[in-house]
């Protein structure tokens, strides 16, 4: 048997950009709901609250849990210059296109196999 533990897929917004995504496994999954938990269980309460800036906190952790997921399953974007560099997945984030950034998120998203509730925790 040959198993690839990543994946490359073609942007569907950009023609040439291509991102390589790791696949989920064990080890992986255990890692990435690990990292996820602690702030999952803060946007949990805080969106629970009804003042503004508690909304506003949510939000913002939502993003960080966002950037997260890109962190742990975007292993590299090819196709794509970034102010003169080749873009990385730290890059993306930094400095991207929001729009392919989002694509590379609902890429890594789809990868991990997580119900919504497995990702709240």
């Amino acid at each position: 048997m040959i198993y690839e533990s990543v994946a490359t897929v073609a942007s569907r917004i950009a023609i040439g950009v291509q991102f390589t995504i790791a696949k989920m496994s064990f080890g992986r999954r255990a890692e990435l709901m690990r990292q996820v938990r602690e702030l999952a269980g803060k946007v949990e309460f805080l969106e629970a609250g009804k003042a503004p800036g508690e909304q506003m906190e949510a939000a913002m952790l939502r993003m960080e849990i966002d950037r997260l997921y890109v962190k742990w399953g975007l292993v590299a974007i090819s196709g794509l210059e970034l102010d003169g560099l080749e873009a990385t997945p730290e890059s993306l984030a930094e400095s991207g296109p929001e729009d392919l950034y989002r694509e590379a998120l609902e890429l890594v998203r789809s990868q991990t196999g997580l119900s919504g509730d497995e990702r709240k925790n």
